[in-house]
C-alpha cells in the first residue's frame, strides 16, 4: 500500500463481470499518465416517505423488488432536509448503476412514497461528488499498484484502497500535454457528407511547438486517418483542442474511420473510441476533448462565431495575416498543384488559431472546471444553468439537502430588471457605478431561495416581503441558496485579498484571476438560474421577488444620487451612470451602503460617452484612450459587417477628434469604396439563423431563399444554422436576389444601392442623426459637386 498523489483529468466507470469500477485517469507529481480504479463504490438513490408511511414496510417491499441482475444491496432509514425541511427517508443501494432509474420507476409507485430522488445523476459524478473530488485538481489517495492489464494506454494502474482526498490545489501539471486538431473536407457537393466526402488534410499542433500534417495524395483518406490516430497515441495528450470539433471534426472522422474499417481508437483506454455524451460533447476515454467554440459562443461581442473572427477579435491571430478560403473552393485548391500549398497553409493558421485560442480559454475552462467539479471535456459544453447547479448539488450533499429531481415544465415569463432610458447625446466625464454582487447580496439580505418561500400570511419582522409583487420569505435561519451564495462571495473575497500578494503579471495572479472571475460568473447567475424552467432548483417567484428588490433597490440610488447633486444619465440591473464629481461619489458609495446595505463602487470613468436613444446601446472614451463599445456590434442581426464598422468607426472619430464632418467624410469614403469594389464580398455577407425548417416558414425572406439555394445545391440546412448571402444586382424583390455568399465570385454582381441604401446609412445614422446629419448629406460626393447616387447612374433623392 502506498500513498499516491495524482492530478485529475476524468472520472468514468465500467462494468466488470457484475461489478462496477470507477475508472479515474490522472497524472502523477512525477510525470506519469496513470489509472486509478476505486472497485467499493456503489449506485444508490433515495426515496422520500409522506409523514404517515410505514418506513419499515415499505422497505420491505422495495427489496422484494431486487433482481438478480442488480441485486438491491441495502434500503437504510436516514434523516435527510428536503427544501430546507426535515424529512423520512429510505436509502437505496444497488450494484449495476443503469439499474437505479429501473427500479425508481417501480418504487414510485408503492403507497406512502412521496418522491424518489438522486436517480438521475449520473454515477462518475455520483462518485466526484461523495468524496470531493476536484477535475482539473490535485488528489492524495492510498492505493496499490495493479498488474498491468493491457486495457489502458498508461505508465501505470492502481487500486484505491482507502481514502481519496482533494488537496485543494489546481495548479496544472508543468508537463500537461495539449493537441490542438483541425481537418479539411473535399467536396464538391456543397455541405460535406462522410459517407461521401473524404478528409484531406488533418492538421494538428502541441503546445511544446510541434505542428504536423497529414496529407493524402488521392482522395482515399484511409492511411491519413490511420497516420493521425498513430500521432495521438505517440503524443499522448492529455487535452484534446478543437473548434467545432463536437459537431464537425469528430462525428466526421468517426464516421470516415467506420467506411474504412477502422476503429478510431485515440483513447487511453484501449479499443474505446471517442463517443457522443452528456450535453453533446464528444468523450474521449482518458483525454479531455475541448470543443473550444463553446467558449467564443458566450462573447457576444463576436456576431459571427466563425475560426478566423474569434482568433482576430481575441488577438491571437488577424484575418488580413492569414490564408482565408471557403470551403467551396477546397477542390480548387487541391486539384491544382501549384495551390495545393495555400490550402495547406489554411489549415496550418486554422490549427494554430485554435492552439492560440486554447491559450486563451484553457486557464479558465480548468478553474471552471475545478470549482464546479465537472470534468473539463463537459464543463464547456454544458450551459452556466448546469455549471451552477453541480455546485449547487455539491453544497447540497454536504449539507444533507436532497437534491430534487430535473422536471419537464413551461418557462413562465416575470418582470426583469430596470433599464433606464439614456439622455441622448454626447456627455463628459461619467463615471460609471456598480453595485457588487447585487442580485447574490439581495438573496442573501433577504435570504431568498426555495426553502424560504412562505405560501400565505406573512408576519411582520419574521419575512421579508419582496416589492411589488409581494413575495414572502422567512428572515432566518438561513436558507440554502444563503449558505452557498455567503460562501461563494467569501472565497472570491479570499481569492482576490491573495491575489495582491503577486504581481499582476505572474502565473499565480492569473491563476486566481481565472478562478475568482469563474466564482463569480457562478454567483451572479443564481437569480436567473431560480428563473430557469431546467432548473432542479426552479423557483419563478424567487427569481420575480429578486428582479423586483433589484428594480427599488436603483430607484432608491437614483433619489440618493439626485439629492447630492450628481445627475443620473443612465441605468442599467446594476450600474449607474452619473456625472463624475469625485468628491460627492465619495459621498454617494457611503451613504448606499450606510442607508441601502449594499456597496457600490466605480467601475470605469468615461472622458466622453455617447448615447443613441437605445438602452444597452453606448460608447465611451475611457481616461486611457481606448474606446469601449457596448452593444452597437449587435444592433440589428441582419446587418453585414460593413454595416457594423461603419458605425463603430463614426463612434471613434466622434469621442476621440469630435469632428462630425470627419465622420461625415469618412461614411463617404466608406460609399465611395463600396461602389468602386473596394469591399471585401467576406464584409458584406448578411447573416440570419434558420429558426425553424425550410419547409415551416410562410413568407419568402431573403435568408429563406438563400437556404433554399444552398439546398437544390446539396448542402446541408438544419434549424438553429446561420445563413450567410449577399444582395446581388437586378429586379425583384431583395429576397428573389439573396444568393448565398459561397456562389458569389464577382464582386460586380453586388447591388451597392441595396448595402448603401439599408446598411451603411442606416448604420451611420444612428448615431451621426443626432448632430442632425441627413441621409442626403451622406450620399454626398466629398467634392459637394455631384452625388454618389448620380455617380451610380441615379437620380439624386
Amino acid at each position: 500500500m502506498e500513498e499516491l498523489e495524482f492530478y485529475l483529468l476524468d472520472v468514468t466507470y465500467d462494468i466488470v463481470g457484475n461489478e462496477p469500477h470507477i475508472i479515474m485517469y490522472a497524472s502523477t507529481r512525477d510525470g506519469r499518465r496513470v489509472v486509478l480504479r476505486d472497485r467499493s463504490f456503489r449506485p444508490y438513490f433515495y426515496v422520500i416517505l409522506h409523514v404517515d408511511a410505514d418506513s419499515a414496510s415499505i422497505a420491505s417491499k422495495i427489496k422484494t423488488m431486487s433482481e438478480s441482475s442488480s441485486p438491491i444491496l441495502k434500503v437504510e432509514s436516514v434523516d435527510k432536509y428536503y427544501y430546507g425541511r426535515p424529512v423520512k427517508a429510505l436509502k437505496v443501494t444497488t450494484i449495476i448503476p443503469e439499474s437505479v432509474r429501473k427500479y425508481r420507476e417501480k418504487i414510485k409507485l408503492i403507497p406512502g412514497v412521496r418522491e424518489v430522488v438522486e436517480a438521475d445523476i449520473r454515477f462518475s459524478m455520483r462518485y466526484i461528488l461523495d468524496k470531493e473530488l476536484r477535475p482539473c485538481g490535485w488528489h492524495i489517495a492510498r492505493v496499490n499498484k495493479l498488474p498491468a492489464t493491457k486495457s489502458f494506454r498508461v505508465s501505470d494502474e492502481y487500486e484505491v484502497v482507502g481514502e481519496v482526498r482533494s488537496l485543494e490545489d489546481s495548479t496544472p501539471p508543468k508537463d500537461l500535454r495539449v493537441l490542438a486538431v483541425d481537418i479539411e473536407v473535399y467536396t464538391e457537393h456543397g455541405s460535406p457528407r462522410a459517407e461521401r466526402d473524404p478528409v484531406i488534410i488533418i492538421g494538428t499542433a502541441t503546445n511544446n511547438g510541434e505542428v504536423k500534417q497529414f496529407v493524402g495524395n488521392t482522395l482515399n483518406d484511409k492511411e491519413i486517418i490511420e497516420e493521425f490516430v498513430n500521432y495521438v497515441i505517440k503524443v499522448d495528450p492529455d487535452i484534446i483542442l478543437g473548434y467545432n470539433s463536437n459537431m464537425f471534426d469528430w462525428p466526421y472522422l468517426l464516421s470516415r474511420a467506420k467506411i474504412h474499417g477502422l476503429k478510431l481508437d485515440i483513447g487511453r483506454k484501449i479499443g474505446a473510441p471517442p463517443s457522443t455524451s452528456t450535453y453533446g460533447h464528444v468523450s474521449v476515454p482518458g483525454r479531455l476533448n475541448v470543443d473550444l467554440l463553446n467558449y467564443a459562443e458566450e462573447i457576444p461581442e463576436i456576431k459571427l462565431k466563425s475560426l478566423d473572427v474569434v482568433a482576430d477579435y481575441l488577438g491571437v491571430m488577424k484575418r488580413d495575416e492569414r490564408v482565408l478560403i471557403d470551403y467551396t473552393e477546397f477542390p480548387k485548391y487541391w486539384n491544382d498543384p501549384g495551390k495545393r500549398e495555400q490550402l495547406l497553409k489554411y489549415n496550418l493558421d486554422d490549427v494554430s488559431s485554435t492552439l492560440g485560442l486554447g491559450e486563451k480559454f484553457l486557464p479558465f475552462a480548468m478553474q471552471l472546471s475545478y470549482i464546479t467539479r465537472l470534468p473539463l471535456d463537459q464543463v464547456g459544453a454544458a450551459s452556466v444553468g448546469y455549471r451552477l447547479e453541480w455546485v449547487l448539488m455539491y453544497e447540497a450533499y454536504k449539507r444533507n439537502e436532497l437534491i430534487p429531481n430535473r422536471e419537464e415544465r413551461e418557462a413562465e415569463p416575470y418582470k426583469g430588471a430596470i433599464v433606464l432610458k439614456p439622455m441622448q447625446g454626447i456627455h463628459e466625464n461619467i463615471a460609471v457605478l456598480d453595485f457588487t454582487s447585487m442580485y447574490p447580496s439581495i438573496m442573501i439580505k433577504y435570504n431568498v431561495g426555495p426553502d424560504t418561500l412562505i405560501e400565505g400570511e406573512c408576519i411582520g419582522e419574521e419575512h421579508n416581503v419582496a416589492p411589488e409583487v409581494g413575495h414572502c420569505f422567512r428572515v432566518s435561519p438561513p436558507g440554502f441558496f444563503k449558505n452557498v451564495l455567503t460562501k461563494l462571495l467569501q472565497v472570491r473575497k479570499t481569492i482576490r485579498e491573495e491575489m495582491k500578494k503577486y504581481q499582476p503579471e505572474s502565473y499565480e495572479y492569473k491563476l486566481l484571476d481565472e478562478r475568482q472571475r469563474a466564482i463569480k460568473i457562478l454567483a451572479n447567475a443564481t437569480y436567473g438560474y431560480m428563473g430557469w424552467a431546467g432548473a432542479r432548483w426552479y423557483c419563478r417567484a424567487c427569481a420575480e421577488a429578486v428582479t423586483a428588490w433589484g428594480r427599488l433597490l436603483i430607484g432608491k440610488a437614483i433619489n440618493l444620487a439626485t439629492s447630492l447633486g450628481l445627475k443620473v444619465i443612465y441605468g442599467d440591473t446594476d450600474s449607474l451612470f452619473v456625472t463624475y464629481v469625485p468628491d460627492k461619489i465619495k459621498s454617494f458609495t457611503e451613504l448606499v451602503e450606510k442607508e441601502l446595505g449594499f456597496e457600490i463602487k466605480v467601475d470605469k470613468v468615461y472622458k466622453r460617452v455617447f448615447f443613441s436613444e437605445a438602452k444597452k446601446r453606448y460608447a465611451g472614451l475611457l481616461e486611457d484612450g481606448r474606446i469601449d463599445i457596448v452593444g452597437f456590434e449587435a444592433v440589428r442581426g441582419d446587418w453585414a459587417e460593413i454595416a457594423r464598422e461603419v458605425q463603430e468607426k463614426v463612434t471613434e472619430i466622434l469621442l476621440k477628434e469630435g469632428s462630425v464632418n470627419k465622420a461625415v467624410e469618412y461614411v463617404r469614403s466608406v460609399i465611395t469604396d463600396l461602389t468602386q469594389g473596394r469591399i471585401p464580398i467576406e464584409k458584406l455577407i448578411i447573416w440570419k439563423t434558420l429558426t425553424k425548417s425550410v419547409e415551416e416558414y410562410d413568407a419568402e425572406t431573403p435568408h429563406l431563399s438563400a437556404a433554399r439555394k444552398m439546398l437544390r445545391q446539396g448542402f446541408k440546412v438544419e434549424v438553429g444554422d446561420k445563413v450567410g448571402f449577399v444582395v446581388l444586382k437586378g429586379s425583384g424583390k431583395i429576397s428573389e436576389r439573396a444568393e448565398p455568399y459561397m456562389f458569389v465570385k464577382d464582386p460586380r454582381a453586388i447591388d451597392y444601392n441595396y448595402y448603401i441604401e439599408h446598411q451603411i446609412i442606416p448604420a451611420a445614422l444612428r448615431i451621426l442623426e443626432y448632430f442632425g446629419v441627413t441621409d442626403a448629406q451622406l450620399k454626398k460626393a466629398s467634392t459637394g459637386k455631384r452625388s454618389l447616387f448620380e455617380y451610380l447612374g441615379k437620380k439624386s433623392p
